[in-house]
């Protein structure tokens, strides 16, 4: 079941490859998760010190879960894969290229994930193409459904 997309990194990248990830919240975090105040649309994954990160997902603080600690909506989390996708996504990002999106926040059998691409930058006349495709696509269903009345 998905709790947040980041519809946009869609448009801006070619998704190549996508691996499920977990993540390090705080009980705050997973309250307002459940709550769906979550927000991947800024959020982007960086590589330190052998160890994947999210940064920029904000996490808005429900008031009443939130009382004896001060919440930061905007912190850096870390993502846990194991470490053959580690050093795969490390040599990919370092050496082809590529970077590292974030797509979806679902939950896993009761636990939450979060689904990463790795992803190849697309450039203006790619958006432009994809979109005259996408509106095709759709003026073609339409054509359709009014040949089938």
């Amino acid at each position: 079941m998905s709790i947040a997309q980041n519809k946009k990194a869609f448009h801006d990248y070619f998704i190549e490859e996508k691996y499920e990830a977990g993540i390090v919240l705080e009980g705050w975090e997973v309250k307002a998760i459940r709550d769906g105040r979550v927000n991947l649309k800024e959020s982007y994954v960086v590589i330190q010190r052998g160890e994947i990160f999210i940064i920029g997902c904000h996490i808005t603080p429900m008031g009443t879960a939130s009382t004896h600690i001060r919440p930061d909506a905007t912190r850096t989390r870390k993502l846990l894969l194991h470490n053959e996708e580690i050093a795969k996504l490390i040599g990919k990002v370092e050496r082809a290229g590529y970077t590292l999106v974030p797509l979806d926040m679902h939950y896993t059998r009761g636990r939450i994930k979060i689904e990463i691409g790795l992803a190849k930058g697309k450039k203006q006349y790619d958006k432009r193409e994809a979109e005259k495709e996408r509106d095709w696509e759709r003026e073609k269903g339409r054509i359709l459904r009014a040949k089938n009345k």
